[in-house]
């Protein structure tokens, strides 16, 4: 049966993009100076205000304007005229006592999703990688020409046989430009600097492809200006694409034990383990967990009808080589080091510079 799957990428100037990267900014300068810290330092956007708001128990002495600041200009901004305000106060003793105990626990209740494909050499789904690509490259592009801002969003739309990507569809970019720049302009510089080099890679992909390159004709109010823009608000973006699931939680802003980050991370990590050791074509587990407890308190895993062998060996392969406990997910994947900035962008899962991505090597039986 033949479907069309539709996912989408947002740039750095998108507020809510602009917010998430703030966010880890902040997380990273804490992590650097205390690994032990229990961050959820979140902002807001709007024109030239930034909102600053959360909780922070650290050692740390953290210089919220300072990298704000340092983030807003990187993104494009005239930062020196934001005005920013903060409401931050200490994690509640509650949680933390829940939390930091002789072995550490969920910092929250929950549930949280990991998904691999292999579709694709990421291990993710076909639309959202490309939809990845193409704003990356949109990104190299205006930071050497000026006549482009960093708000930028594209989307991508794959046709699929039996689940098996057969033909791209449609790609659609708007991205943020000077009123100088004329439409036609617009349309080909994107193509020829975008949207070409990008698609190069799937010529085999590449049958009656419908390009749309700023349909709304016109995008020169952007960013903080044209929208206003939260923390977390991306969680698809983040993810998959809307291909797997997602759980009830954002990423950015939040250190590792709360594990709507850690646990998202590690079910993914696990995920592709078992696509990439082909026990299953695709792959999608759940995890759960309770506030103060130190394992999950459930663990689905679904093949889609794809396993190479019995849900029961794959169960049993993953209860005998993973370990969903909030101190192992950390300890494993090395997760008190600032490597959070890097992730607010362009996806946190099919890119091999995280450790969640990596695939175990030791020899396996199925």
């Amino acid at each position: 049966m033949k479907k069309l799957i539709t996912s989408e990428s947002v740039n750095m100037g998108h507020p809510d993009k602009t917010c998430d990267i703030i966010a880890d900014s902040f997380l990273d300068e804490a992590l650097k100076q205390d690994p032990n810290s229990q961050m959820a330092v979140e902002c807001a956007i709007k024109n030239n205000k930034l909102f600053i708001y959360g909780e922070a128990t650290t050692k740390a002495k953290i210089d919220y304007d300072k990298i704000a600041k340092e983030v807003l200009k990187d993104v494009g901004y005239d930062a020196e005229k934001f005005k920013i305000i903060k409401e931050i106060s200490k994690q509640s003793p509650d949680i933390y006592q829940a939390v930091v105990k002789d072995e550490l626990a969920a910092g929250d209740q929950g549930m949280v999703y990991g998904y691999a494909t292999n579709e694709t050499k990421e291990y993710m789904p076909l639309p959202i990688v490309v939809s990845h690509k193409l704003m990356k490259k949109f990104d190299e592009l205006r930071r050497k020409n000026k006549n482009y801002f960093a708000d930028a969003k594209a989307q991508v739309t794959v046709e699929y046989d039996e689940n098996k990507p057969v033909r791209i569809d449609t790609v659609l970019i708007s991205v943020s430009h000077k009123d100088t720049l004329t439409y036609y302009k617009i349309q080909k510089q994107i193509a020829e600097e975008v949207v070409e080099p990008v698609l190069e890679e799937y010529k085999k992909l590449l049958k009656k492809v419908r390009v749309l390159i700023n349909p709304s004709g016109k995008f020169t109010i952007w960013g903080s200006y044209g929208d206003s823009g939260c923390v977390g608000r991306k969680i698809v973006v983040d993810t998959y694409g809307g291909v797997g699931r997602v759980g009830g939680g954002c990423f950015s802003s939040k250190n590792a034990t709360k594990v709507d980050r850690s646990g998202a991370y590690y079910a993914r990590y696990v995920a592709k383990n078992i696509v990439a050791h082909e026990f299953a074509d695709r792959c999608e587990i759940q995890v759960s967990y309770a506030i103060g407890m130190t394992e999950p308190i459930s663990i689905n895993i679904e093949t889609f009808g794809t396993e190479k062998v019995t849900i029961e060996e794959i169960y049993k392969y993953v209860n005998k080589n993973f370990n969903f406990s909030p101190s192992n997910m950390i300890a494993e994947l090395d997760l008190l080091k600032p490597i959070y900035k890097q992730t607010a962008c362009f996806g946190h899962f099919g890119r091999e510079e995280f450790p969640w991505e990596h695939i175990k090597t030791q020899k396996l039986t199925k």
